[in-house]
Parts: C-alpha cells; sequence; structure tokens
C-alpha cells in the first residue's frame, strides 16, 4: 500500500468513523429506544462506525491483516444489522398484513445466509483456507449479495409504505440505496475484472459517510410579480426543473472532469465520491417535497401576478376531497387538499358531531393524536365564526393585538409546528376547524393566502356537511325499515291479543270442559311463546308523556339488583349517597338495567360486576363495572353509540344509542372507560333533582 493511498484511506474511513459514530451516540442519548427498530437501527450505525474506525487503523498501522478482517466482519454485522432494521421497518409500516409474517420470515432467512456466508468468509480469510476458492473473492461475493439485497429491502419499504408516511423514510431510503448501490459498482467491477479497484474502493467510506446526514433528517422527521406570464404554472415549473437539471448536470460534468486530470492522487476517489454525492443530491431534489415547494414558490413570486392559478387550485382542492373511499378517510383529505394549497406537510381537524358541546379531533395527517377539545362557545370557536379569519399563530405570538381578545387553548400549543387555524363554517354555523404544521418552505401569509384558505374552508366545511347529512338519511332509512318492522309485529301482538280475548269470553261457558281445558292451556302456551319470540323483536323505549320527576336512583338499583338476582356473576351493589336524579323512572331502569346486563354478558362467572351509587358536585353518577372482555378505543368512538352497532348474535344495536340520547336528553353524560381484557367501567352523569326548580315550571306550566 502507498504512502498516497494509506493517507486516502485513512480520511476516507476516518470520516465515515466519524460520522457514523457521531451518528450512534445521538441516537443512543437524545432519541429514546422504544422497540426492535431503534435498537436494530443503533446497532447500524454503531457497527458502520467500528468498521470505518478498523479499516482507519489499517491505514495508519500501514496494512495489518487483523484490523482488515476485524474491518470485515464488522462490515458483515453492519449488513445484518441494516437487515433487520429494513425488515422491521417495512413490517411495521406494510400496508397488506395477509402475507407479512411469510414474506417476513423469507427475508430474515435470506439475510441471515448472506450474514453466515460473510462471517464464514471472513474466517476462511483469517485462516489462509483456500479450500473453496481465494477467500477475498468469496467474500466480495457476500458482500455484493449484501448490497442487492439491501436495494431491495429499501425497494421494498418504499413501496409498501403510505404515501403519508414516505415523508419521514425518504432520505433514509435515499442514503441506504445510494451506499448499497456504490457497493454493488465496486464488488461487480472487482469480480468481473478479477481485482479490486483500489482508487474506487478508498472513496467507499466517504461514500458511506454521506448516507449519515440523510439517514438523522429521516430519524427528526419521524420524532411528526411583476410580469403577467401567459404561460400556466405547470409548463413554468417543468420548464424551472428542465432548466435547474441542465445547470446541475452540467456543474457536475465540469467538476468531475476537473477533480479527474487535475486531482493528482486523489483524482479518481474524489470523482468516485463527488459522482455518487451528486446522484444522491438530484434523488433527493426530485423527490423532495420542500424542494418542489421552493420551486413553486419562486415561480409564483417572480413569474406571476398572482400566487396562485386559481383554475389548478381549485381542480386539485376538488380532486383531494372527492378521493375519499370511506367514511374515515373523509377528514384525512380535507386535511390533505387544505394543506397542499400553502405547502403544509399535514396537520388535524376538529369536528363536532350532531348534538355535542365540543369540537373534537377527528382526523390527523403527519400530526400526533390530541385529545383537546374545543368547547363550541369557548374563545377560538367563537372567534372563528365570529370573524371567519384564519389565525396564523406566528403572527399571534409576536402581534395578539391584531386578533383582538382572542385567548387560545392550552392543547392547541402542544401540537408540533401549528401553524395556521382555518375556520370550516356555512353561513352562520361552524361545522369544525383545520390546524396546518408549518409549511416546508417560508410562505408569506398575505390577503390572497388567507382568502383561498377561507374559501376552501367553506367549500370542505359544505362537503362535510353534506356528507353528515347523508349519514343522518341513511340513519333515517334504517329507523324506518325498523319501523315497518315493528308494524308487523304489532300486527302479530293484535292476533294474539284478539285470540286471547276470545279464549277469555268462552272460558265463562267451558270452564267445566276438559276437552277445552286443554285446549285453552295449548293456547295460552302457544301464545306465551309466540309473543316471547316477537318481544326478542321488539325494543322499549317511546318517549314518556308525563313530565320528568325525582327518581330515587338507590331504589331503582334495587330493583335491578332483584331482578338480576339469578345470574353470574353476582350482582354487586354500593350505595355510597342516596341521591335523587331528574328523569323517569320505568326508563331509567331501563337504561341502568341495560348496561348492567351488557356487563354480565361481557364477565365470565369469576369476574366481577358492579354498581355504585354516588354523588360527584351537582350530579348523580351511577358506575357500572365489570372485569369482563373490555372494548378497543375505536370500538367506543365509532360503533358504541351508533344505531344498530351491536356485537350480539341477538341484539339489534339499539341500547346502548337509546341509552345515550336518553341520558343526554336529561342533560347528563356516559363516559366510558375501558381496556381490552381488563374489564369496562361505565359512568352515567344525571342533573341532581331540585323540587324548587321542578315546582317552579311545574306551576308556569299550570299559569299557561
Amino acid at each position: 500500500m502507498t504512502p498516497s493511498l494509506a493517507t486516502i484511506l485513512a480520511w476516507s474511513y476516518g470520516l465515515a468513523a466519524l460520522a457514523y459514530g457521531g451518528c450512534a451516540l445521538w441516537l443512543a442519548g437524545a432519541r429514546p429506544r422504544r422497540d426492535a427498530r431503534d435498537f436494530a437501527l443503533l446497532a447500524a450505525t454503531g457497527l458502520a462506525g467500528v468498521w470505518g474506525l478498523a479499516l482507519l487503523l489499517y491505514a495508519i498501522l500501514e496494512g495489518p491483516s487483523s484490523m482488515l478482517i476485524a474491518s470485515g466482519v464488522a462490515d458483515v454485522l453492519r449488513c445484518g444489522a441494516w437487515f433487520a432494521f429494513l425488515i422491521l421497518v417495512a413490517d411495521r409500516t406494510s400496508r397488506t398484513a395477509g402475507d407479512v409474517r411469510v414474506r417476513d420470515h423469507a427475508l430474515v432467512a435470506i439475510g441471515a445466509v448472506i450474514v453466515g456466508w460473510g462471517i464464514v468468509c471472513q474466517g476462511l480469510l483469517a485462516g489462509d483456507v483456500t479450500t473453496f476458492g481465494h477467500p477475498a473473492r468469496l467474500a466480495a461475493y457476500g458482500t455484493l449479495g449484501g448490497a442487492v439485497f439491501t436495494l431491495i429491502l429499501v425497494e421494498q419499504l418504499f413501496r409498501n409504505t403510505t404515501e403519508a408516511a414516505r415523508w419521514a423514510i425518504l432520505p433514509l431510503c435515499v442514503g441506504v440505496a445510494g451506499a448499497a448501490a456504490f457497493d454493488v459498482y465496486v464488488f461487480a467491477d472487482a469480480l468481473l475484472f478479477n481485482r479490486l479497484d483500489l482508487d474506487i474502493w478508498s472513496a467507499r467510506g466517504l461514500v458511506h459517510a454521506l448516507a449519515v446526514p440523510l439517514i438523522a433528517l429521516s430519524v427528526s422527521r419521524h420524532a411528526g410579480g411583476a410580469l403577467n406570464v401567459v404561460v400556466s404554472r405547470q409548463v413554468m415549473f417543468r420548464s424551472m426543473a428542465l432548466i435547474a437539471s441542465g445547470v446541475y448536470l452540467l456543474f457536475m460534468a465540469a467538476a468531475g472532469y476537473y477533480v479527474r486530470y487535475f486531482g493528482g492522487q486523489w483524482g479518481r476517489a474524489l470523482q468516485a465520491a463527488l459522482v455518487v454525492a451528486g446522484g444522491l443530491l438530484l434523488l433527493l431534489m426530485l423527490f423532495s417535497g420542500s424542494m418542489r415547494a421552493k420551486v413553486r414558490v419562486l415561480v409564483s413570486k417572480h413569474f406571476f401576478k398572482y400566487r396562485y392559478d386559481y383554475r389548478e387550485e381549485w381542480l386539485k382542492f376538488t380532486r383531494a376531497l372527492s378521493a375519499s373511499e370511506g367514511e374515515g378517510a373523509v377528514g384525512e383529505h380535507v386535511i390533505r387538499g387544505l394543506a397542499n394549497l400553502v405547502e403544509s406537510p399535514g396537520g388535524a381537524l376538529w369536528l363536532r358531531e350532531t348534538g355535542a358541546r365540543a369540537f373534537h379531533q377527528a382526523a390527523r395527517l403527519n400530526v400526533p393524536a390530541s385529545d383537546g377539545t374545543e368547547a363550541a362557545d369557548g374563545d377560538l370557536a367563537r372567534f372563528l365564526l365570529d370573524s371567519g379569519w384564519v389565525v396564523n399563530l406566528e403572527e399571534f405570538r409576536f402581534a395578539p393585538d391584531r386578533y383582538g381578545k382572542l385567548r387560545l387553548p392550552a392543547w392547541l400549543s402542544d401540537i408540533p409546528n401549528a401553524w395556521l387555524v382555518v375556520p370550516l363554517s356555512t353561513g352562520s354555523d361552524l361545522t369544525g376547524f383545520a390546524v396546518l404544521v408549518t409549511a416546508r418552505t417560508p410562505i408569506d401569509v398575505n390577503w390572497e393566502v388567507n382568502d383561498l384558505l377561507k374559501t376552501a374552508g367553506r367549500q370542505a366545511a359544505s362537503f362535510l356537511g353534506q356528507m353528515q347529512a347523508t349519514e343522518a338519511l341513511l340513519e333515517s332509512r334504517k329507523f324506518d325499515a325498523f319501523n315497518r318492522m315493528s308494524a308487523f309485529v304489532v300486527h302479530d301482538l293484535k292476533n294474539i291479543v284478539a285470540q286471547l280475548s276470545l279464549l277469555l269470553r268462552n272460558a265463562e261457558r267451558h270452564r267445566d270442559n276438559p276437552e277445552f281445558q286443554n285446549d285453552m292451556l295449548m293456547t295460552i302456551e302457544h301464545s306465551v311463546e309466540r309473543m316471547k319470540q316477537l318481544m326478542m323483536q321488539l325494543r322499549e323505549g317511546t318517549t314518556p308523556i308525563e313530565a320528568s320527576h325525582g327518581v330515587d336512583l338507590a331504589a331503582v338499583i334495587r330493583r335491578i339488583e332483584h331482578a338480576k338476582a339469578g345470574q353470574q356473576p353476582p350482582l354487586e351493589i354500593e350505595i355510597v349517597d342516596d341521591v335523587a336524579a331528574i328523569g323517569h323512572d320505568d326508563r331509567l331502569e331501563r337504561v341502568i338495567g341495560h348496561l348492567v346486563q351488557n356487563a354480565l354478558d361481557a364477565t365470565e362467572g369469576r369476574g366481577r360486576v358492579w354498581i355504585r351509587l354516588t354523588r360527584q358536585g351537582g350530579e348523580a353518577q351511577v358506575e357500572i363495572g365489570d372485569t369482563g372482555h373490555g372494548m378497543t378505543t375505536e370500538f367506543v368512538r365509532e360503533r358504541l353509540f351508533k344505531p344498530f352497532q351491536t356485537t350480539k348474535r341477538t341484539g339489534m344495536g339499539i341500547g346502548a344509542y337509546e341509552s345515550h340520547q336518553y341520558v343526554q336528553e336529561l342533560g347528563g353524560r356516559v363516559l366510558v372507560d375501558t381496556t381490552p381484557g381488563a374489564g369496562t367501567r361505565m359512568r352515567i352523569l344525571l342533573p341532581l333533582f331540585r323540587p324548587q326548580a321542578v315546582t317552579s315550571a311545574d306551576e308556569q306550566r299550570d299559569v299557561a
């Protein structure tokens, strides 16, 4: 090894050791390790640092074979760690879960074979065993296979990742794929010509070091006009991209020519590194949303009188809204449509359900989930409805006086990079609002941007209102079908009543006739069985005519205890406070009894089911708990209190919906605390009975 080559090796692999070692220390100290993916990434960067350090020592110590063997082992283990990381991430982000396990087992087996092959070859190289061929050539085959397999895993990861998540993994894929592609070139060339090009091989450490900033960027992303040009913005944007690509290629060619012919001993090594760096930069520019956003803003600022091509923007926004593929995707597409107007990578949507008093997060895109709620009469909701303004949070921090007496809710500051709050209103009603995160490129939020977002927000609100109206219409049709079914049941009941009435009229004349008695018993038995079948189809719950009054909840609970006495597990009763609530005895008994029966059905014989009555401030609290199967958060949010949603074979999905609706009519609430496999705790909060308030209301009704 010549002194000049040793110097190049020392600088190249020393830089790799420094870059990967620093990245590993950053991952170990700054990023919390949560699962196997984090450990695999830490191992890959740490082993890459060891690999670079071993080759640095190999160059400094003038070629000891032990350092070369150590670098080879570290290189093989580094590839294995990258295999594990890419397989784990691809498994987590895959959109098709059907064959994930079979596919992962096959990939793990291939990776294990490649790593095993590399370790064996390093052992043969250490022992200078040539029985199976030259060990260096065998090791080159293993390194080439590992590089090709890495490219396959990167392609699988990128292709199976959703579009919303590709923004986070794109830099990592570009960096890892670029380094692997360079390895394919180096070792394919070595195997083809039966000799290793030392000039290119010496640049391998530098090329791998170039991937470290991209890996760090991906990890960080994962933790959330003067001229009136008549051509369209798309043509201008593509023309600018073409011109920039031409200038870029000319610059790279000139730089490569200079390095090649005037770089001396460093010429070929720097040329190879420069080509790879240029390719990585070009890929990043082609696939980076931030770079494309900067070009669009540049074109809009300097080539057009107005920033937006309104026809094009409106077509894109309409396509984004109409691209919804299901109820759960509607909110996400609304966010994406609004975010694309200002080059934002994502945001969240807050909506209010019919009859609810607060806005809750209904959808999100590239932002964490939030439990924050905004009351319908809160400061933010009133400001958005009254003014119709788009709230620029950056502007609010520096000049809050521009927004009058607006006070922002505390939960809004917990959203990372929150930037704009866009109202979604129709007429005098606020349907919801969207919170967009900071744009990929700096954008001046002027009057044009505000007008566009406000208009788009109105269209989005109309779209969401139409979807909610459609859902309500579907529910209404389901109720119509249920009413038709009830009409048939009532008709059958009328026939049974007529049959029993006839039997009762004949009983006076034939009470001593044995044949009539037998026939009467058979008729009654048949009628009872028929009524049982009909009652299984019916659902009680008609609105009572009498007004609400005070209900002794303790007495209601004791009646339920008596009715459920024969069921298992036994019902546990605890009356802490003997309180009365506003309501109707029979309906509250049905509501509590329904929830108790659900708890009994969900709990096996050795479990516990309890009712606990307490007073919480100005409300009565009835707690129904069990240690049964529990429910998922998705089931509680999307199905529990929706009509015609049930998990029982004989259920109709009306009981929970009816109970929830009736409690809301009384001015109360139903709170659910549940964990799958650990049980459920449901709390019914009802207004306390105040005799003076009811008496006053009755007196006013009497006077009227």
